[in-house]
């Protein structure tokens, strides 16, 4: 099985963050459109804070956002109705040990999270390795376990973060 190359995987000198933004709400677009789902202008603007950079945001950090934005009326209620929402529609995950979101640049396609967070930066780059989720998931029916849904979340540092370090 072979492992697809993403694009968000740690970002390197001279990336094009607008870009990434750019594509992450377009394929949000199409994606509720082919879903006849409503992204609605405060889910677009929850799913653009997620997106703002490379590293997991908190609920509350995307409500500070709002209310800097002058939607002060955003409540904790709201911004979560929305982060649910991002995630059943596969435009966001939830990185479990950090009680955090990051976008998913590829929602179109079924994955399972699979997340590198470095410990440094606090970067993360997501994964998506079906030889993982395939061992994972023979591991658990050998136990006479069944998974509903896998999430793995390794810690370590990033390239950048990394450096020299061997």
């Amino acid at each position: 099985m072979k492992q697809r190359t993403k694009r968000r995987a740690f970002p390197r000198e001279g990336h094009d963050h607008a870009d990434c933004v750019a594509s992450a709400l377009d394929a949000a677009e199409t994606r509720c459109a082919d879903r006849g789902a409503r992204l609605t202008p405060l889910r677009r603007r929850v799913l653009e804070i997620v997106w703002r950079g490379h590293a997991p945001v908190r609920a509350y950090e995307v409500l500070d956002r709002l209310r800097e934005d002058g939607a002060g009326a955003a409540a904790p209620p709201t911004v979560y109705r929305a982060l649910d929402f991002l995630m059943e529609h596969g435009l966001v995950h939830r990185i479990e040990s950090l009680n955090a979101f990051i976008g998913c640049d590829h929602p179109d396609e079924a994955h399972s999270g699979q997340f590198l967070i470095c410990r440094d930066c606090g970067l993360v780059a997501e994964l998506d390795d079906a030889e993982i989720s395939g061992v994972l998931a023979r591991k658990a029916r050998a136990l006479g376990f069944v998974d509903e849904r896998a999430t793995v979340e390794l810690r370590g540092l990033c390239p950048e973060c990394r450096g020299g370090r061997g």
